[in-house]
């Protein structure tokens, strides 16, 4: 684990910390959350799979399997990305990205784009910006379009879009991005999403 890794894990444990109840989730919260008091993958996929396990321990491993690219990870990793905490869809998000499934894209793109989880759509939209894979465009256009709808409340979600496609510069979301100059809030990021289009 790099420095790097290390601080995000340490940020980890500190979070967690609260949702300890008792000796033993405090000796497998530091076992989890201390390099090199378990380094063995197999221990680790075992907290994913092994029933009354807490949803902090679960995001832990999920987490450390994640950063090293064990993909047995996936499927946990994919529904925190859609948690009602954006904290956990962040450290998911930061996972999944290290992770290198081909299958992250495609979910992310259908999280993104699940109209009854719109409210937790943030962090996938930009995860799928941060992947450049092919599904990334054409989700981020979709999900713009729907949030261009007047009185729609999402508009930290359509800014995030535009910021990706800014980001992606695929002359595919011109026609979006000129919508979305109109709206107050984006018209900036609009903007400037277009300038990186030309």
């Amino acid at each position: 684990m790099d420095p790097a890794e290390d601080a995000d894990l340490a940020d980890l444990a500190l979070r967690t910390r609260h949702e300890l109840s008792g000796p033993a989730d405090e000796e497998l919260h530091h076992r989890l959350t201390t390099p090199g008091a378990t380094d063995d993958p197999d221990e680790l996929a075992a907290v994913l799979t092994e029933p009354q396990r807490p949803l902090w321990a679960r995001e832990i491993a999920a987490y450390r399997l994640g950063c090293a690219g064990d993909r047995r990870a996936f499927e946990s990793l994919i529904l925190l990305l859609n948690h009602r905490d954006p904290e956990r869809c962040v450290c998911s998000a930061h996972a999944l990205s290290r992770l290198g499934d081909p299958r992250t894209a495609p979910a992310a793109a259908a999280l993104a784009t699940n109209e009854l989880r719109v409210a937790y759509a943030l962090v996938p939209v930009r995860l799928l910006a941060a992947l450049r894979a092919p599904e990334s465009v054409p989700a981020l256009i979709t999900v713009l379009n729907r949030r261009l709808a007047p009185g729609d409340p999402h508009w930290r979600v359509a800014l995030a879009c535009v910021e990706g496609l800014g980001a992606l510069a695929d002359k595919r979301a011109r026609p979006v991005l000129e919508s979305a100059c109109a709206h107050p809030r984006l018209s900036a990021a609009a903007a400037a999403a277009l300038g990186r289009l030309r």
